[in-house]
């Protein structure tokens, strides 16, 4: 190794591949590597989110520590410098650096405060900045980690009564958005993690007992909480390596509504695992024939469930589509309200601006 401590630092709003190759770079000329992550309170981007995606990406030797950094950005102003510098060295500790590692102008004068060798490092291979991608993140959607890009996805759950359409809909809206290419090419959709369990449970009496029907399978309060716990976990795994958009076939809300179906009321939790998405799609029962596959005893309660869902859709603070008619107008309307979704773009808070 050429150096024994090696610093970064930066507001990493987001991380990127351009930071990413940074941080590569000084761990591979040094023992060790700190980097800083320092940005100002006012950013919409939590500072934990942004020191766990660094953590997952780097090797054990790059420390990566968190600092928030409220103070004016002049790199004329001395006095403004010391300011940083104090936030800067309580976030490294007493331990000597040896080089500071970075891409931009004001690079030589963070080594010389810090009494260490500047080492810059070239940015025309990875020609990306986190204001490019803050103005249009499907663009450089390609140099995002998983964790940022989980983060940025544009999740779109179906909801609704057994046998409307929620399964067709999902994986019909990721096939539409696959056809558009390019970074839509990898738009995925999420099974109902329910159904997996209800095929589960079936087989298992059906072990024991081989004319068993899916209305003699029980559920339980701890039967829910794996189906939210699940359906979660899979979101999350599908948003990180797909397109900026992800459908679900139901979620965390969905498995409220039926745990009341099934137990009369809804856990507090299962509550406590509900997340909001970016939009729900309704599918509604009617014009929708009831298709028994042996896995659905639903056909009398689609009724109840739709107004469930209405209510209960109505009673969040997320946009929500109900889908009716033809499956072919289902299926437009819904393309429709995504594409709406997705053209309101990413909203970001401003970092604190250099001073001209």
């Amino acid at each position: 190794m050429t150096y024994r401590h090696g610093l970064v630092i930066g507001k990493f709003y987001p991380p990127h591949a351009g930071h990413h190759a940074l941080i590569d770079a000084a761990a591979a000329a040094c023992d060790r590597v700190t980097v800083v992550v320092a940005p100002s309170t006012r950013e919409s981007l939590p500072l934990e989110l942004r020191v766990d995606w660094l953590r997952a990406a780097h090797p054990p030797h790059v420390r990566i520590v968190g600092s928030y950094d409220d103070h004016p950005v002049d790199y004329g102003d001395p006095a403004v410098w010391d300011l940083h510098m104090a936030v800067f060295r309580a976030a490294v500790g007493a331990d000597h650096v040896d080089a500071v590692f970075s891409g931009e102008p004001y690079g030589a004068e963070l080594a010389r405060r810090f009494g260490a060798v500047a080492v810059t490092v070239r940015r025309d291979a990875l020609p990306v900045s986190g204001t490019a991608i803050r103005a249009d993140p499907v663009a450089h959607w390609s140099q995002l980690g998983p964790g940022v890009r989980s983060w940025l996805t544009r999740r779109v759950i179906v909801v609704g009564a057994e046998s409307t359409g929620t399964t067709t809909l999902a994986r019909a809206l990721a096939h539409h958005f696959r056809l558009r290419g390019g970074v839509w090419a990898h738009t995925r959709w999420v099974p109902e993690y329910g159904r997996e369990l209800t095929e589960r449970k079936l087989a298992a009496l059906r072990a024991a007992d081989p004319d068993a029907r899916v209305e003699h399978v029980t559920w339980d309060r701890a039967d829910f909480v794996t189906v939210a716990q699940a359906q979660n976990a899979a979101e999350d795994e599908a948003a990180r390596a797909g397109s900026p958009i992800l459908f679900g076939d139901t979620d965390a809300l969905a498995t409220t509504v039926w745990e009341e179906r099934y137990l009369g009321s809804a856990s507090p939790a299962v509550r406590a695992l509900v997340r909001p998405p970016h939009l729900y799609l309704l599918t509604d029962h009617e014009r929708v024939p009831f298709v028994d596959d042996g896995l659905r005893d639903g056909q009398g309660v689609r009724p109840w469930m739709t107004r469930r869902f209405v209510e209960t859709l109505a009673a969040q603070d997320v946009p929500h589509r109900a889908l009716t008619g033809s499956y072919p107008d289902r299926l437009r309307a819904a393309v429709t309200a995504c594409d709406a979704l997705l053209a309101r773009g990413w909203s970001w808070a401003p970092p604190i601006s250099p001073k001209p």
